[in-house]
């Protein structure tokens, strides 16, 4: 390779940092110059050998990277990617953009600004079966009913590090804003109305914390979704993946595998098959059309899909690949499940 390698800060060694961390201590185009985490947290294994911090300030001063991976806590992404940008790196960073829907935008003014490539960790939009599932939806045609869910039933060390997201981000808003983007991706219609509803269901955590959210969104072409996410030791394993989207003409749904469990990170991404069915009656009044089931098989796993969005990352930089759209939507979605918190909050729907 004669294009000389990007130098990469990592900040986060959570499961998406060391993910991210892998792809990028395997990709040839990359360079690993520092990683960061907090003390607490072990180095991954085959990660040893990089020089590491536990202060992000000062390893960025330390390192000067051509690009920072942001993968820490949710409340730190924005301020860690304006910083970046202003020493002259590019970022990438894992959803959620921001915590308010005014630092996510003042980050993308930042990248727009100093003409830094900005990429948001949306890993779905890198897995060839959901391009597909998107796809299949778009022929169909709207306006869409989506029905969505992710619930984790979680105890031990994922009990605990949802804990710690909730210190700052709720469920609807930490997972949501995946697939509100898959709404979006799908409709190309203008939401205008958010309704969320949430509940508390545990005492260990804060007072106005929820661990179960379920949001509605209203789009400007008659399209309507839910989304729904809760985490915690209480949560049923009962239809912890509803992937399906309704359309006047038929419905195209997500099938998981009998015996997936919502703790196993694969499954978050994960297709297995994709149904397809079709409204068509013939003169009787019966289905012209028997579903068709397309396989998903050797579709790419977790890390796999992360190396695929740093591959997307290195093609941003090296090829100048315009990032506007990508960063609008990242805003839209935030901007959309944030509405959805501030719904559960207030009791009230939140017009767009």
């Amino acid at each position: 390779m004669t294009q000389k390698p990007i130098r990469v800060l990592v900040a986060g060694l959570g499961n998406m940092g060391r993910a991210h961390a892998m792809a990028y201590h395997n990709h040839p185009g990359y360079e690993i110059v520092g990683l960061v985490s907090r003390g607490t947290v072990p180095v991954p294994a085959g990660l040893e050998a990089y020089p590491h911090w536990t202060d992000f300030t000062e390893a960025l001063a330390a390192t000067t990277p051509d690009l920072a991976s942001i993968n820490t806590y949710s409340d730190t992404h924005a301020d860690y990617a304006v910083a970046a940008m202003e020493v002259g790196a590019h970022v990438f960073i894992e959803k959620p953009l921001a915590t308010t829907v005014a630092d996510a935008e003042r980050v993308v003014e930042t990248a727009t600004r100093l003409n830094r490539k900005l990429v948001v960790g949306y890993i779905l939009r890198h897995h060839p079966s959901w391009v597909r599932l998107i796809a299949e939806a778009r022929k169909l045609g709207g306006p869409y009913v989506f029905r969505m869910n992710l619930n984790q039933q979680s105890a031990g060390r994922f009990w605990q590090t949802h804990k710690t997201l909730m210190e700052t981000t709720s469920p609807i808003v930490d997972c949501g804003v995946h697939y509100v983007d898959v709404m979006c991706q799908i409709t190309d219609a203008k939401p205008v109305q958010v309704r969320g509803m949430g509940v508390r269901l545990s005492d260990e955590i804060a007072p106005e914390m929820y661990n179960y959210g379920h949001l509605q969104v209203m789009f400007d072409d008659g399209s309507v979704g839910w989304y729904e996410a809760a985490w915690g030791p209480m949560i049923s394993e009962t239809a912890f993946f509803v992937k399906d989207i309704i359309t006047p003409k038929g419905s195209v749904s997500i099938v998981m595998d009998e015996g997936a469990k919502s703790s196993d990170h694969e499954t978050h991404t994960k297709t297995d098959r994709i149904r397809i069915h079709r409204a068509d009656l013939d003169g009787s009044g019966a289905f012209i059309h028997e579903d068709e089931m397309l396989s998903m098989q050797g579709e790419p796993g977790h890390d796999a899909l992360c190396a695929a969005e740093q591959a997307y990352m290195y093609r941003a930089i090296t090829e100048d690949i315009d990032l506007a759209r990508h960063m609008q939507d990242a805003v839209q979605s935030l901007r959309i499940c944030l509405a959805a918190d501030e719904s559960v909050r207030t009791g009230q729907p939140v017009d767009l």
